[in-house]
This record gives structure tokens, sequence and C-alpha cells, in this order.
């Protein structure tokens, strides 16, 4: 062999793992699947199939690596100095936001005549949400808005129909010459964070029934570019909900001052900003002084994404990890053939079935909402799932990360990416102090909702018994909850885990339950992922292995 062929020898590249596209994203997660058949029908399944074709598809990669690549920016003024406050995104942040609006993934369940519709829509935000996790915050907004517009007829009368459209139509323009919209919210302010009760925006009454100027601040709002946010402020009656639209019916802009972008940790594609209020015109959404009990409905809904995105961002993560170890050998085979490795996968899908399978459970209770059982359980299980998964999120996935070795923290990979992420849906949405906190809130104010706890994982009594100890152990906890904000954390993180081992000793295979039930609700596990002591690991490896 000459010079020049051992050259290109050395230049070659093997034993490299191919990429992880052209596969359904929905059909290779039986976790998933099987939530959906479970909580719906195989007709509601079938459904999904383009979401999950797409969602896996090379094309729809390079949107999410280019939507993240080339950050939103703020244009303050036009070239006339103008101020128009709006943000400028990549074309891959269009066509991302387009086909998440377009597969029904934003308010359309709210309109549907589908039993089925928040489980359909639920595993549809799972499965595209790993194209790109940033561009489902509007989306999640816009899902989240309907419930607490319904307080009011006519505004809900005038905007649901925008905000369950399936035609994305970005740009600052009337609604009434829009084909769809987007919502956004506005919460909290400098000095108050989740103390929403603190802040110091003021709402003034103007001479039209209604009809209020704003003037103060919100500290956090993201996607300034939607038509349409709830936000918060101080009335004569204490704070209050009320609509802003960023174009108002004369065509004219409100005043809607965007001061910054943030520069967040992650979720770069994604544009969140800090706003100014100085005369700014908005309608008030229920009654003053009940501005926290009408936007609460709007935090229900985006908890629920909260737990969906952070399962979304699990079983990303272990779909990378997994299709890697199956195509990469070192020391002498496959690394998937190889003992130890198989038990950290096996570890990981374990906490991703579980994550997965509580957040379809939760997307169910909202399709049976008006059932008493439902209602109650949907009201202390999503702050349970919030704090629970949202929290194991960030350790899990770099624990994928690295099943890649030093490939994994390169951003090629994508899963640096990933794990920027990983941390901010246990942020968003209360942290986890505010959602612990809300459990015992729940507990105290609404007896019915632990009535309902108890009644959904005692559907699995006497299926294991270190379920059943972790269940009394949980009681046991309860004791005197007046006093027992300080061990609130712990409280919420076991009766979590007893919800989700109820589920998986129901409905998973019987190795995975096992899994489960050994390392997560007993004494011992600390909780390092790749410590299971036994059983059928192979078979947990290849059920969650992605097939092309």
């Amino acid at each position: 062999m000459d010079s020049r062929n051992r050259g290109a020898d050395l230049r070659a590249s093997t034993n490299q793992v191919p990429l992880l596209a052209g596969h359904d994203v929905v059909t290779s997660d039986r976790a998933l699947t099987e939530a959906v058949e479970r909580h719906a029908s195989v007709d509601v399944l079938a459904d999904l199939d383009a979401i999950g074709i797409e969602a896996g598809s090379a094309e729809a990669r390079e949107h999410g690596r280019l939507a993240n690549e080339f950050h939103p920016t703020l244009k303050s003024y036009d070239r006339y100095g103008n101020r128009v406050d709006e943000v400028e995104f990549h074309p891959s942040w269009h066509w991302l936001m387009e086909r998440g609006v377009g597969h029904g993934l934003q308010a359309a369940p709210w309109e549907s005549d589908s039993p089925h519709a928040h489980v359909r829509r639920a595993a549809g935000f799972f499965a595209w949400s790993q194209t790109e996790p940033g561009h489902g915050c509007p989306i999640s907004m816009t899902y989240a808005a309907v419930p607490a517009l319904r307080v009011d007829d006519a505004l809900a009368k005038e905007w649901t129909p925008l905000l369950a459209s399936t035609s994305y139509d970005p740009g600052l323009r009337m609604p009434s010459e829009k084909r769809g919209a987007l919502a956004g919210m506005g919460m909290t302010e400098k000095q108050g964070g989740s103390d929403v009760r603190a802040n110091v925006t003021v709402a003034h009454r103007t001479a039209e029934d209604g009809l209020y100027t704003l003037h103060g601040h919100k500290w956090f709002t993201s996607a300034p570019m939607n038509d349409m946010f709830l936000v918060l402020a101080q009335t004569d009656g204490g704070v209050t909900c009320f609509v802003v639209p960023r174009v108002l019916p004369d065509g004219t802009r409100n005043q809607f001052d965007v001061v910054r972008l943030k520069d967040k940790l992650g979720n770069r594609s994604n544009a969140s900003s800090e706003l100014e209020f100085d005369g700014t015109l908005a309608r008030r959404l229920g009654d003053e002084g009940r501005g926290v009990r009408t936007i609460i409905e709007m935090v229900a809904a985006t908890r629920l994404d909260c737990v969906l995105g952070s399962a979304s961002l699990m079983r990303k993560a272990l779909a990378e990890a997994s299709w890697h170890v199956a195509h990469r050998s070192a020391f002498g085979g496959l690394l998937a053939d190889k003992p130890l490795m198989q038990n950290v996968i096996a570890d990981l899908a374990v906490e991703s079935e579980a994550a997965t399978a509580l957040a379809m459970r939760l997307a169910a209770a909202v399709d049976n909402q008006h059932d008493p059982h439902e209602a109650a359980l949907r009201r202390i299980a999503l702050p349970l799932a919030k704090f629970w998964v949202c929290k194991r999120t960030p350790a899990m996935v770099a624990e994928a990360l690295e099943c890649l070795g030093g490939n994994g923290y390169v951003e090629e990979s994508g899963l640096p990416l990933l794990f920027r992420e990983s941390p901010l849906n246990s942020v968003w949405e209360g942290s986890g102090n505010v959602n612990a906190l809300d459990v015992l809130r729940a507990i105290t104010r609404e007896p019915e909702t632990l009535a309902a706890w108890i009644t959904e994982v005692g559907l699995a009594r006497g299926a294991d018994p270190r379920l059943d100890r972790a269940i009394d152990d949980a009681l046991t906890l309860l004791g005197d909850v007046s006093s027992l904000e300080a061990g609130a954390r712990r409280l919420a993180g076991q009766m979590a885990a007893c919800l989700q081992g109820s589920l998986l000793v129901r409905f998973a295979p019987p190795e995975i339950a096992d899994a489960f039930c050994e390392t997560r609700l007993g004494t011992s596990y600390g909780g390092t992922f790749g410590t299971l002591s036994g059983g059928d690991l192979r078979s947990i490896v290849e059920r969650t292995t992605p097939t092309l």
C-alpha cells in the first residue's frame, strides 16, 4: 500500500455511531404507546403517526440544532427610530412552531369533541418536544391560557378560537386579521418572584367598564411576540388578573416595552424577556382581588407541561444513550452487551418509564376532570409530579450524557443542550419548595385530594410489599401536616414515588416494576444510576432502544 492510501486509512473514522434519525419517536417508545392505549385508544395512537415520524426525522433534528445555535434577538427600534419591541427568530424556530401548532399541541384539545383530546395532545407534546424543547414554551402557555379565560365568557369567545387554531400565524397584527394566535403570561416581578402577592405593578380603571391601564414591570415573561398575555397586577381589591393584547383592536400597538432578553443557562431558542408597562391597556379577567385564583388554572396546565417536558427530556436522553451503546464497541464487544452498561441503561429506562407513566396519567385526569376523583387527584398529583419528575431530570440526563463518554460532552452530540435544559422545568411554574408546599396546602385545605391519592395508590395494594410499605411510610410522614413544612420535600418525593410505583406495578413489565420498587421505594438507594441488583436487564434495554 502506498503512502497516500495509508494516509487515507488514518483519516477514516471507524466504530462510529450512526445519527439517530429516521425513526418514529412515538412507536419506538413502548412506555408511551402503552400509556396512550391504556388511557385512550389504538385510534388515538394511530393519530399520532405523523407527529412521531416527523419528530424523528433528520430534518427536524437539524431545525432543532439551528434554532438553538442562532438565538432570538431583540429589535427595540425600527430604522426610523420608532419603538417596535420585536423579537426576531431564526427560520428554524418558525419551522418548529408551525408544525407544533399544526399538530394541535397548543389549545386545540379545549375545542375538541374527543374524549381523549388531552391524552392525545400530551403524547404529541411529549414526542414533538424531543425535536427541540424551547419552542414548547409558547405552545404550552397557549394551551394553558384557555381554562383561565373561561371565567369571562366574552374574553373566552374572543380568544379561544384563535388559540385553538392549528394555523401558525406569527407577527404583530390585529387578532381579527390573524388565522391563529399564541398566549403568554406575566406573573413574577423583581422584588417578589414566586410571591406574586408582593407584586407592585398597579392597574387603574378607565372610563370603560373592565378596561384598565397597567403601570409597572414583569421580570420574566417568555415569548414576548405572542399575541396576548395573562398578567397579574394590583387593584383596589387586591391582586387581579388581566388580559393584555400586544395589538389593540384598532390596529395600534399596545404600550408593551421589552426591556431586554434574558441570557439563560438553556432554553436559548426561546426568548424570555423583561417588560415594562406604562399605560398599557388591559381587560380584567375575573373579579378584582381574585387574580391568583383566576390564573391558577393556567398554572396547573403549564405544570402538566413541565412534567411532560421533563419526561420528554428523559426519553430523548435515554434514546440517545441506548442508541449509542447499541452501536458502539469497546473492550472487545458492543457496549450494550457489557453487564454494567446494561445496568446503567436499564436504570435510566426505569426512571424514564416511571416519568412517562405518571405524566400520561395526569393528562388522562384532565380528560376526565369532571369526575370528582380525577379532579382531586389532578389537584394533588400535579405539584407532586412537578416536584419529583422535574427534580430528577438533571441527574438522569447527566448519566445519559456520560454513556456517550467524551462525545456526550461535545455540543454536536445534542446532549449538552438537553443537560442545560434539564433544570428548567423544576424552576418554572413554581420551584421545588413552592410545589412541595402546594402539596401541603392541598392536603390541609382540600382533604379530598389526599383521599384521591390514597385511592389511586391503593389500586396496587398487595401487589408488591415494598410499595405497600412505601405507602404506609408516606401516611406516617403526614402526621401533623400543620407542622410538616420542613419535611415537605421528603413527603412530596415519597408520595410521588408511590404514585409512580402504583402505575408501574399495575401496568409495566414485571422487570421494570420490580427494579423501580427495589431502588426507588427502598431505603438503600443512593441515587446513583446503574445500581440495579439483578433481573432481566437485557430485556429492559431492548424495550427502550429506538429502532429505525
